[in-house]
């Protein structure tokens, strides 16, 4: 079992907690009271801060019920939180734009994390011919 070292930036949100067997991501909620109107932008801070285990990164993205509780989107709509993001001031944002008027309180679950390993070394072999099935080109359906 991996050890990840959080800093809280606020008393007013619950701990972190894994449930397993429930679900591998791991929600986050608002450190503050947010209010929005419809069109604006905010990084809504989540109060924590973490060393990441080496060779390893988080994905933040919303969680399912929090557009139709807030009516907010994430605007790079699945943040990667890299191992260096670890400094004792490196408190984790959720990038929100509203789509609606919305209040959010301190303490509210709005979006969920993993940790996942780095992608290991690559290297692309060009080639004028692929071997696989082909599929039609165009998302799982094959049609435009």
């Amino acid at each position: 079992m991996e050890t990840i070292r959080i800093k809280y930036f606020t008393d007013k949100i619950e701990k972190l907690t894994y449930i397993d067997g429930k679900s591998d991501w791991i929600d986050l909620r608002a450190a503050q009271d947010v209010d929005l109107k419809q069109g604006e932008f905010f990084l809504i801070p989540l109060g924590v801060a973490m060393e990441l285990p080496a060779g390893y990164e988080a994905h933040v993205v919303p969680r399912s019920s929090t557009f139709k509780n807030f009516g907010i989107i994430q605007t790079n709509h699945q943040g990667v939180i890299d191992g260096s993001y670890c400094g004792d001031n490196d408190q984790w944002f959720m990038p929100v734009y509203a789509m609606r008027d919305t209040h959010i309180s301190c303490n509210d679950r709005i979006c969920q994390f993993r940790i996942v390993e780095n992608q290991p070394k690559i290297h692309f072999q060009e080639v004028s011919v692929l071997e696989g099935t082909d599929r039609g080109g165009f998302g799982s359906t094959g049609k435009q």
